[in-house]
């Protein structure tokens, strides 16, 4: 019974933590991007504490210099996004039907000795339409997520309130930890340590480590694609590295991307297009060798599969703000599973043993 009791009530707060996240969405996201934020940033502050400053001075240098480097973000970098990205998806359909008279003239023969060319034309018309619902889906989206007053209000929300709560969060972090470890029960404490340092660890590794090598990934594909002169390619550049924090999203959507504005923009030169294939081969090599290795590491143990259905099945629900936890509940299921299993091999209903016993007690 006390076990039944046990996973009773953790079911139960669970299921009121969702519902409270489903119903609350909006009101929550800037204080958990808040939560977040000083999350991300106290190993800093806990490294200026050690070189000698207090608590309060290292939260303010800490967060001023984090305010200061996105402003500088936004002001450098949103408006040449801005306007690439409203070009790019009014050039979208001509684009498209480009690529598609390229394919046409470069394919065609082929198909028509394959006894496939009659359909080449219903092909063109099936890409033609689909790229037409695409781009008015992406245009639709975009004007009704800026569109009224609550879209804004919650952007102004949270460029306002997420600052405060990080730093009230960050300059009392670690006398909340030690006061909710004062909660935890005696009887479990050591294990309930155990699992939360493998959480620890599991996390900061995955989103300091992930959202450093995005920012690197970036950067190096923004600045590739823009050294060989492609139109967009800080645009491209800049959301492969962005989807990067999705494991094969990022590099496959910017391939695609890249290598298809290269082949209507240089056609009918091939080095071009080839050249844009090598930028993103080469990102993949420094990503798989030498980014994630060093800085998100072998210990996360957050599958991609995984990681990717969290992140789909958390923004579906949730939208944003489920967006922010699907990593952090991700990491947390993870090692709760691999602790559940080790429990599990190391019980008697694993080994057997439960049998035996019952059996001699039969006897």
């Amino acid at each position: 019974m006390t076990l039944q009791r046990q996973l009773g009530f953790w079911l139960v707060s669970a299921l009121v933590l969702a519902v409270a996240l489903y119903v609350l969405g909006d009101v929550l996201l800037p204080f958990v991007a808040g939560l977040v934020l000083a999350y991300l940033l106290d190993p800093l502050a806990s490294r200026m504490e050690k070189w000698g400053a207090s608590r309060l001075v290292a939260t303010i240098a800490i967060l001023s210099l984090f305010i200061l480097f996105f402003i500088l973000a936004l002001v450098l970098l949103l408006p040449v996004l801005a306007q690439q990205l409203s070009v790019f998806v009014a050039r979208l359909p001509t684009y498209v039907s480009q690529l598609q008279a390229i394919a046409a003239e470069r394919g065609g023969p082929l198909l028509e000795r394959l006894g496939l060319g009659g359909g080449l034309g219903d092909t063109q018309k099936i890409v033609s339409d689909f790229a037409g619902q695409a781009a008015a889906w992406a245009t639709k989206v975009g004007q009704s997520a800026l569109a009224g007053g609550q879209a804004i209000a919650s952007l102004v929300s949270l460029l306002v309130i997420t600052p405060v709560v990080a730093f009230y969060l960050l300059a009392d972090w670690d006398k909340m930890i030690a006061t909710v470890d004062r909660w935890l029960p005696v009887r479990h404490r050591d294990t309930i340590r155990g699992l939360a340092a493998q959480m620890d660890v599991a996390i900061s590794g995955f989103i300091r480590g992930q959202s450093l090598v995005c920012l690197l990934l970036g950067s190096y594909y923004a600045i590739g694609l823009w050294a060989m002169g492609l139109n967009f390619g800080v645009l491209i550049g800049m959301l492969s590295g962005f989807l990067s924090f999705i494991p094969y999203v990022g590099s496959i959507t910017g391939l695609l991307l890249a290598v298809g504005v290269a082949l209507v923009q240089f056609w009918p030169d091939w080095k071009m297009p080839l050249i844009a294939f090598a930028i993103f081969a080469s990102g993949q090599f420094i990503e798989g060798n030498i980014l994630a290795p060093k800085l998100v590491g072998e210990a996360v143990g957050l599958h991609p599969v995984w990681l990717m259905f969290a992140l789909v099945a958390f923004g579906s629900f949730f939208g944003f703000l489920g967006l922010l936890l699907a990593v952090p509940l991700a990491a947390i299921a993870g090692v709760l599973a691999r602790f559940a299993l080790t429990q599990y091999l190391a019980s008697p209903l694993y080994s057997g043993e439960w049998v035996r016993r019952l059996e001699s007690k039969g006897e």
